[in-house]
């Protein structure tokens, strides 16, 4: 296996251990809040810290990457995951289940962004748009994995149980570390930080000067929407369905495998656009199509058209999450490139996170077409802050960088 196809399975399987973890809450959450009498506003608030540890973690290790390498960092991020998932089977209190969740969330918000760069850092321009949808899939592919664990764990051992298979990612991050080098490109970088006064890994180089701080701001932007309609459409959808269209659970069920598989298809049909026609293009064409698919899912009736509209929508929203990891790395130099996405897309997470409780408050005042409309305007803004990028200069960009390490 060359260096190329080992980054894309290292990263597939963090990110795939990543969203295990995340699901093993949802399949869990019923018997945590039950076992330690929670309201649901409280139970809710450990999915919220965990998004929190995201930010804090993908800051802290986007930082650490840049300055000291990518897969050292990497294999940090992943032990500490693991710990702080293992150790959430030991929690005698909803507080420390908050605390093993932000440390858990910590190592997550960690890994997706140095995994991310560090694929695109070994795959050429041409290319980093299959590569990086290769890994986003791994997110659903922990989504099934949590779906079978828990069925098999949780009738029998319990919630605690089902986290203790968290420890799995020790082995995982020691074969890792032994077996990936350190990322050729940024290797280079080391040694022409020699001759320029280039400060690596800083979050104020991601506003370096105008240019940097708009292409920062609206790359979170289109995070924030990004992780606001995934969130919006899979905590609500299946609920809502079950009410308007008179589904059982299983047809809900269905629905979401039916979604999902859309999703998938999406991320890899969305990686071959935007190595055929570039970013601007593909995003441009999946943000408009997200936008009208969204809204015309809310007059969706009868089974097939739920199900089938469900699989548009999904393969149109949720495609686009495959094109990130390139994305953020197009505009962002190696000195500062892992600080970048990991900073932008956990804060799209934590911010994007409250999306739940918007579509909440909207259902419960309004109806499904206003929420649905509702994440079709997000897209919309999203296709804005897109199509105003402007690709700055590398070198203007690193000599921003250069004058910032100096004043500072």
């Amino acid at each position: 296996m060359n260096y190329q196809k080992k980054t894309v399975v290292a990263s597939v399987t963090g990110l795939t251990l990543e969203g295990m973890d995340i699901m093993f809450i949802s399949f869990a959450m019923s018997m945590i809040i039950a076992e330690f009498h929670l309201d649901m506003a409280t139970g809710g608030l450990i999915s919220s810290i965990t998004n929190l540890g995201m930010l804090f973690g993908g800051i802290l290790f986007g930082i650490l990457a840049d300055k000291f390498g990518r897969v050292k960092v990497f294999t940090y991020t992943v032990l500490i995951f693991a710990i702080g998932t293992a150790l959430t089977g030991l929690a005698g209190n909803v507080e420390q289940v908050y605390l093993f969740r932000f440390i858990a969330g910590v190592g997550a918000g960690g890994e997706y962004g140095i995994g991310m760069t560090l694929v695109a850092e070994a795959w050429p321009k041409n290319k980093q748009g299959r590569a990086s949808s290769y890994v986003s899939i791994g997110a659903q592919f922990g989504v099934i994995l949590a779906a079978l664990l828990s069925a098999m764990i949780l009738p029998t051992f319990g919630w605690r149980g089902l986290f203790f298979v968290g420890i799995i990612p020790v082995i995982f991050a020691f074969f890792v570390r032994k077996n990936l080098n350190e990322s050729p490109e940024w290797l280079a970088a080391q040694k022409e930080k020699r001759q320029a006064a280039v400060k690596q890994g800083n979050v104020k180089q991601l506003f370096a000067n105008p240019r940097t701080a708009y292409t920062t701001i609206a790359l979170a932007i289109m995070a924030s929407v990004q992780i606001a309609g995934y969130n919006g459409l899979m905590i609500w959808l299946p609920s809502i369905l079950q009410t308007s269209q008179g589904l059982s659970v299983s047809g809900s069920a269905l629905w979401t495998i039916s979604t999902a598989v859309g999703m998938m298809a999406g991320m890899l049909t969305f990686g071959q656009v935007m190595d055929r026609f570039g970013m601007k293009k593909a995003y441009g064409f999946f943000l408009a199509a997200s936008a009208v698919a969204v809204f015309l899912y809310s007059f969706a009736t009868g089974a097939a058209g739920v199900l089938i509209g469900g699989a548009i929508v999904g393969f149109f929203s949720n495609g686009m999450f495959a094109g990130y990891g390139a994305l953020i790395s197009y505009y962002f130099p190696i000195e500062v490139r892992s600080t970048a996405t990991n900073t932008i897309f956990n804060f799209g997470r934590a911010l994007g996170g409250l999306s739940p409780i918007f579509v909440g408050f909207i259902l419960q005042h309004a109806n499904v077409t206003i929420a649905m409309s509702y994440l079709a305007i997000l897209y919309c803004i999203s296709f804005i802050a897109m199509i105003s990028l402007r690709k700055g200069k590398g070198e203007q960009t690193r000599v921003a960088l250069k004058n910032l390490s100096e004043v500072v």
